[in-house]
């Protein structure tokens, strides 16, 4: 296995962990086609990050509060992102003026509006930056404020006050974990914030998000259904669906291969 594939079986180590309550060393082995003492290093590692807790034979989540790494994000859900991204991008019209957040699937969103025209992006992520700012199509502005080395995200105080700067039609927003009450949540406080700020200073909001994180343990909640006009996923629960018709909120499912792992 190459280096290459090590952050997504991190990934999916973690999410394995948070859904089951325990992993074991020999079943995580098994499931992911690698040695056990592979799995014994993976777990040390993770354990470092702060991802999980090793026990005896394996190991639990960690307590919720920390995130996984931007890296290992990227790697989880590829084909359902870049799917979501698409649908995402449908839904903006040319010569609309957008916020986009920090995330990978916000990042997916970017990479599909790519030929669009004559749209105004305003944006705390720095990875969106690089997808958009040498399209001729589109005119790209950066929020201001101290960046975050771990996925280049502006945060912070000043971006919140460069963002109350702008009205725009569109906020395209991700969220590191949804509930099937329609709660969606994140993992640091500052970005929240940052968020909160993005939704209140668009005219509507579009929160893409794939079905990995329904129900991640994030502690920090950005808002709610109320505050959404559109959800656009690759897989709605039942109680989602229900929750976001009482809302008015409309959604977009995209259809994934069965395939997908």
């Amino acid at each position: 296995m190459s280096d290459a594939d090590v952050p997504a079986r991190h990934a999916r180590i973690v999410d394995f962990a948070r859904q089951a309550g325990r992993v074991t060393v020999e079943g995580l082995a098994e499931t992911l086609g690698v040695t056990p003492q592979t799995i014994r290093k993976d777990l040390t590692l993770l354990e470092r990050r702060g991802a999980l807790s090793r026990v005896h034979g394996g190991a639990v989540p960690s307590s919720g509060t920390d995130n996984l790494a931007y890296a290992e994000r990227r790697a989880i859900a590829v084909a359902a992102k870049s799917a979501i991204g698409a649908a995402a991008a449908a839904l903006v019209p040319d010569g609309a003026s957008l916020f986009i957040n920090i995330g990978t699937t916000t990042e997916a969103i970017a990479r599909h509006l790519v030929d669009r025209a004559k749209l105004m992006v305003i944006t705390n992520n720095l990875n969106v930056v690089d997808i958009l700012a040498d399209r001729l199509g589109i005119e790209v502005i950066a929020a201001g404020g101290r960046v975050r080395a771990s996925d280049r995200a502006v945060i912070g105080g000043i971006a919140m006050d460069f963002l109350r700067g702008f009205k725009v039609d569109v906020a395209l927003i991700g969220a590191s974990g949804i509930e099937e009450s329609g709660d969606f949540l994140d993992y640091d406080v500052d970005e929240v914030r940052v968020s909160q700020t993005i939704i209140r200073n668009a005219r509507q909001v579009i929160l893409a998000i794939d079905a990995s994180k329904l129900d991640r343990p994030a502690p920090v909640r950005i808002g709610n259904l109320d505050d959404i006009d559109w959800l656009v996923m690759d897989r709605v629960p039942d109680a989602l669906r229900a929750a976001c018709g009482e809302a008015g909120v409309r959604i977009v499912e995209t259809v994934m291969p069965v395939t997908q792992g």
